[in-house]
C-alpha cells in the first residue's frame, strides 16, 4: 500500500500543445544524363525504396521532370540531398537533388 501523501496525488497535466515539425520533400530533378539505373540505385540505397517503388519514382522523374524521393523531417531531409548530390558527384552525373518545405 501506497503511503498516505501519495495515495490522491494530483497528476499535473501540461496545458501546452507539442507542435509537429515542418516536413519537407526532397526532390529529384530530371536531366539528360544521369541513368536511369543511378537514380534507382539512389532511391533503393539512399531513400531505402524496394526496387519497384524506385522504378515507379524514376519513371515519374523521367516523365514529369521531377520526382518525390521521400519526406522527412527538416536534418533528415537535408542529410539524404547531400549523401545524394555527393554519389551522383563522385560518379560524375549532374543528378540535381534539393528538398521543399511540404
Amino acid at each position: 500500500m501506497l503511503p498516505p501523501q501519495y495515495e490522491e496525488a494530483p497528476v499535473a497535466e501540461s496545458q501546452e500543445k507539442v507542435e509537429e515539425p515542418p516536413l519537407y520533400q526532397v526532390l529529384l530533378h530530371n536531366d539528360d544524363f544521369t541513368t536511369m539505373d543511378f537514380v534507382v540505385w539512389i532511391l533503393t540505397s539512399v531513400f531505402n525504396m524496394n526496387e519497384d517503388e524506385a522504378v515507379r519514382v524514376m519513371f515519374n522523374v523521367h516523365v514529369q521532370g521531377v520526382g518525390v524521393a521521400g519526406i522527412y523531417t527538416f536534418e533528415v531531409a537535408q542529410m539524404k540531398v547531400e549523401k545524394t548530390i555527393t554519389l551522383a558527384r563522385e560518379h560524375e552525373y549532374p543528378l540535381l537533388c534539393t528538398m521543399e518545405k511540404v
